[in-house]
């Protein structure tokens, strides 16, 4: 985050440790910073939190991702967003909608 103090930093104790988390995520780590920005880029999106999608966007590209990584993280997240939704919805085929069907404890 930039150097401005975030909304919640006054309001509980544990704002300390979460900024001091995410500092120590932005120091130099095995990860280097494009790849870090991509990767919350990508949660963000699935997460659908516009404001942290824009802002990752944004360093990504000052970290020195291209257009095409960025587009591509996002296309990635999106795809492994899907998938997982699918297998949600086999579980709950499964539990609740295949209960007369003979074949509910094959495979789908």
């Amino acid at each position: 985050m930039p150097n401005k103090t975030p909304w919640f930093f006054n309001q509980t104790p544990l704002a300390a440790a979460y900024l001091h988390f995410s500092n120590t995520a932005n120091q130099e780590t095995v990860l280097d910073t494009k790849t870090k920005e991509l990767i919350r880029l990508a949660v963000a999106s699935v997460f659908r939190c516009h404001y942290c999608a824009e802002h990752h966007i944004k360093d990504a590209l000052a970290a020195g991702a291209t257009k095409q990584e960025v587009t591509e993280a996002l296309l990635l997240s999106a795809l492994q967003a899907a998938g997982t939704q699918l297998n949600w919805d086999r579980e709950f085929f499964r539990e609740h909608l295949a209960e007369n069907n003979p074949d509910k404890d094959k495979p789908l």
